[in-house]
């Protein structure tokens, strides 16, 4: 099967234009969880089948694409997502955040601000922020219905007297618009408030728990807290270590085997747009990188190409470690130079 074969961005028009219906709905009712019915993709449950599903969705072929792994533009789960969208829609791609159309995120808010006419698409596990409070269906759904938010509050309470402060450090609970208590995915509550008010399209898709909700831009979310615990958006005391940002989501990264560790941007985007203009770190150099990417070499049939199995043969697709992507700052030679 070559690249022709496939229909635009893999899935046929009618699942298409179910899934805009969807999300035209879900724009329409911020936070709510809209149902649909969700495909069969190329890549197991749980590696973003929602969100590639809710990309396929809304890509032209004037579209630029980027993906992201929790920052990182070159671990698996990015890489594979890509040459995916390569192969089956031929869209154009690249690491810059300020030139995507559309962006595919695996728990993280790109650092970079975000601007009118982008489209930010979240891959989501488990859309139900009250799952693990409430394990049966029906009851949260009329939870949601009846506004009875009370459960959240008691869990983010029981944090308080047990740790002396609310505990929960990523898919921490927002509320939309005063009325539905969301979950905003795994990214870290670091990225929180950059929900409310983004200028961006912001859409969640669930691919196993076929579910799909958005925020429209401009859209006030607020993370859950109390007068005297308000909401604190924490991260790492430390600055980057190659681009010397402050106010950035940082990755630890372990240097050698006596326990070396440096501390790195987990957007690589970002790092590497600082360190271009001259920002360094206290184990960071300037350096100019490109950020265009190549395409993909045309699929083979000859040698069974033409799918979108992910190219682990890759320098910038490593393995990472238990099936979880962990983004880095800068590339990896860039952190083994470093370190060195």
């Amino acid at each position: 099967m070559t690249a022709g074969d496939y229909n635009f961005a893999y899935l046929d028009e009618q699942t298409k234009c179910m899934i805009r219906r969807a999300i035209l709905k879900g724009i329409a009712v911020p936070g709510y969880q809209v149902p649909f019915a969700s495909r069969e993709m190329p890549m197991p449950y749980g590696w973003g089948t929602g969100g590639v599903q809710v990309t396929a969705a809304c890509l032209t072929p004037d579209d630029t694409l980027k993906v992201i792994d929790q920052g990182a533009d070159d671990t698996t789960n990015a890489v594979s997502i890509r040459k995916f969208f390569q192969r089956t829609a031929g869209v154009a791609v690249t690491e810059a955040t300020a030139e995507a159309t559309i962006i595919q995120t695996r728990h993280r808010i790109p650092e970079t601000a975000l601007t009118e006419g982008q489209i930010l698409v979240y891959q989501v596990p488990i859309p139900e922020p009250l799952r693990f409070l409430e394990p049966r269906e029906t009851e949260t759904r009329k939870m949601h219905e009846l506004e009875e938010y009370g459960l959240m509050h008691v869990k983010l309470y029981e944090d308080i007297a047990r740790h002396g402060q609310i505990a929960t450090s990523y898919a921490y609970p927002v509320k939309v618009e005063g009325r539905y208590v969301m979950d905003p995915s795994p990214i870290p509550k670091f990225d929180n408030p950059k929900l409310s008010d983004s200028s961006a399209i912001q859409l969640f898709g669930a691919g196993r728990e076929q579910r799909i909700y958005a925020l429209p831009p401009y859209t006030h979310v607020v993370s859950l807290d109390f007068d005297d615990h308000p909401f604190v958006a924490s991260k790492a005391a430390h600055d980057c270590d190659l681009c010397g940002a402050a106010d950035s989501y940082l990755d630890e990264v372990i240097t050698d085997d006596l326990g070396g560790r440096m501390f790195v941007c987990s957007d690589t985007d970002f790092c590497r747009c600082r360190r271009a203009a001259g920002h360094t770190g206290r184990l960071g150099a300037p350096v100019t990188a490109s950020r265009t990417v190549a395409p993909p070499p045309p699929p083979s049939p000859t040698r069974g190409e033409g799918g979108a199995d992910p190219d682990l043969s890759d320098p910038g697709a490593s393995p990472p470690p238990c099936g979880e992507g962990l983004g880095v700052g800068g590339h990896r030679h860039d952190i083994k130079e470093t370190a060195e």
